[in-house]
């Protein structure tokens, strides 16, 4: 099969690789989208330890059952893999399963290939009326909604739910969509790219900021920088919830003295449950998150362009989706 292999720091080499073998309990996938996520970008720049080259990168997928008694059925990819017995799993908090893996990790080669091999409690059915392009944003959708719910869940119920999201990308966005379906009425995005901006205003009808002077209640940072977690800490009202999606730097920028005089909530985030996957999908299916047209497709033999285009900010649309078989 043909697939985009993460080869060296900023090298990605679209070649032929062996088909993968799906094992027991598991269906082989073929692959008809695929999201490149931040996550990639920092392995492909060689900021990820737990992505050493050479590797399948890619987990954001929808596809077909290629064989067996499924064969044709239309799927989603949840790619958290969990042990199913822990703790934390049996409670429905699989994302902190202690033995968790998520394809395009080793041991799992990616999605950014024409076949994948994945469990059937990790797919989810997608309605023949739903694009795969679409059902292949439950994904990334699913990290911003699980987001959403723990700082809504977190907030007091007397507090204004006022939001500030920071990031106008794929994430920044989803987070956006997903607090409006909860009930969010007031929602800032700050978005420094002008390119970017106009993108979400032209097609997506979001209204993004370079920079915000208000504060509110729940500050979403959906890029993880030292920077961004300033500016969630200056513009969280006293009594807030800041919750970090974002990886993008490990340290500095939370005030934490003001955190702890105000008390001020802070959550990190990673990734879903099994559960806000499935709702997130099926908020894609019955239209809640919009119509979810602001991606931008390529096939998936220009993956390094997109990769390159991405880095020096080429890109408007908040996400690039490949094809394998284009």
């Amino acid at each position: 099969m043909k697939a985009l292999v993460y080869e060296d720091v900023e090298t990605l080499i679209y070649r032929d690789v062996p088909r993968a073998m799906p094992k027991e309990g598991e269906h082989l996938i073929r692959v008809t989208c695929v999201g490149i996520c931040g996550s990639d970008m920092h392995a492909f720049l060689g900021h990820d330890d737990r992505r050493p080259a050479p590797l399948i990168l890619g987990h954001e997928a929808a596809g077909i059952i290629d064989e067996g008694p499924l064969k044709g059925l239309r799927v989603t990819i949840n790619p958290l893999v969990t042990c199913k017995t822990c703790t934390y799993c049996l409670s429905g908090r699989e994302n902190l399963c202690p033995e968790r893996q998520i394809i395009s990790l080793p041991p799992r080669e990616g999605a950014f290939a024409q076949f994948v091999a994945m469990s059937e409690s990790n797919l989810v059915n997608v309605p023949e009326a739903v694009p795969l392009a679409k059902a292949a944003l439950a994904e990334p959708l699913a990290v911003s909604w699980h987001a959403a719910r723990l700082a809504l869940e977190a907030l007091e119920a007397s507090a204004d739910r006022k939001a500030l999201v920071i990031g106008g990308g794929a994430i920044g966005l989803a987070a956006a969509l997903a607090l409006r379906s909860m009930g969010v009425p007031d929602i800032t995005m700050i978005e420094p790219n002008a390119d970017r901006r106009a993108f979400l205003r032209d097609h997506c009808g979001e209204t993004a900021s370079a920079t915000c002077e208000s504060d509110a209640d729940l500050v979403i940072d959906a890029v993880g920088f030292k920077a961004t977690r300033a500016l969630a800490s200056a513009r969280v009202r006293p009594g807030g919830v800041i919750a970090h999606i974002g990886l993008g730097e490990d340290m500095g920028g939370l005030d934490i003295r003001r955190m702890t005089l105000q008390e001020i909530s802070f959550i990190g985030t990673y990734t879903y449950s099994a559960q806000d996957f499935r709702d997130t999908a099926q908020a894609i299916f019955d239209g809640q998150l919009g119509p979810l047209d602001w991606t931008e497709r390529r096939p998936l033999s220009d993956g390094a362009r997109a990769f390159a285009d991405i880095r020096a900010a080429r890109v408007a649309a908040p996400k690039i989706l490949l094809d394998p078989w284009a």
